[in-house]
């Protein structure tokens, strides 16, 4: 696969987010990427406020996804972020037809801007086939949690998808943290996060993606534009066959 993250800096009305979204997709469609990805509501902007996001919400072949799954179905596929019904923090997977690949809801909120404006996911993401990858999708703040992680890979996953709004002075998330959930599991990780000032927070950019041994396949600084890389299964095999942890994990002893 190769997939091609959207580093940008933060989108705070939908018409900018669309137009922002084609010209990404278009320039990662001629990089010949098979799965574009941006950072965490991305179509509405995040720190927007509730009052904002309530016209917003609409399921997802609906609304502004709808007009992301048009998007999709003239370039490229695409994992995009923003409103789910009911208050959800969400992530959908358009395919080349624009048809809804999969989707979820943001698990664990964080904070305060979080927890005004939505209500969290209940259940981790499915493990789907895509483009030759078993995959998952969390988002931000779920990284961060080992156990999400663990239990993904323990499903099959190969590949996690976490788009993703993190801020200054946390960039020990995507320089430390994103590393090591993806070298303990076996697993490659791709974060795609904003950069620059949203009136609120501070992103810190950095977005990358990283592969089964933890070691970086292609990283952002500060600057805006795309992050490209290829991932295969025969590096997740690879991996895994050097050092797995998922089948010498005693768990007996952690009960």
């Amino acid at each position: 696969m190769r997939l091609a993250l959207l580093q940008c800096q933060p989108t705070r009305t939908p018409s900018g987010a669309l137009t922002r979204l084609e010209d990404a997709a278009r320039e990662a469609a001629a990089g010949g990427a098979d799965l574009m990805m941006t950072p965490e509501m991305f179509l509405t902007g995040y720190t927007v406020g509730r009052d904002a996001l309530d016209p917003l919400e609409a399921a997802p072949d609906e609304g502004l996804w709808a007009e992301a799954a048009a998007i999709a179905r003239a370039h490229l596929p695409i994992l995009t972020t923003g409103p789910l019904p009911g208050h959800g923090n969400g992530a959908v997977l358009f395919d080349a037809d624009g048809e809804i690949r999969t989707q979820y809801r943001k698990a664990h909120l964080y904070g305060d801007v979080d927890a005004a404006q939505f209500t969290q996911g209940d259940r981790l993401s499915e493990v789907f086939d895509f483009a030759g990858l078993r995959c998952a999708l969390a988002i931000c703040f779920d990284i961060e949690f080992p156990e999400l992680a663990r239990t993904l890979a323990r499903r099959g996953a190969e590949l996690l998808l976490v788009p993703t709004a993190n801020m200054h002075p946390y960039t020990g998330v995507a320089t430390r943290l994103v590393p090591a959930r993806a070298q303990e599991n076996g697993l490659a990780i791709a974060y795609a996060n904003y950069t620059g000032p949203d009136g609120t927070f501070d992103y810190c950019g950095l977005s990358c993606i990283v592969g089964p041994d933890g070691a970086d396949l292609a990283r952002a600084g500060d600057a805006a534009g795309l992050v490209i890389a290829d991932i295969t299964r025969d590096d997740v095999t690879r991996v895994r066959a050097d050092l797995d942890y998922l089948s010498q994990t005693r768990t007996e002893l952690y009960t």
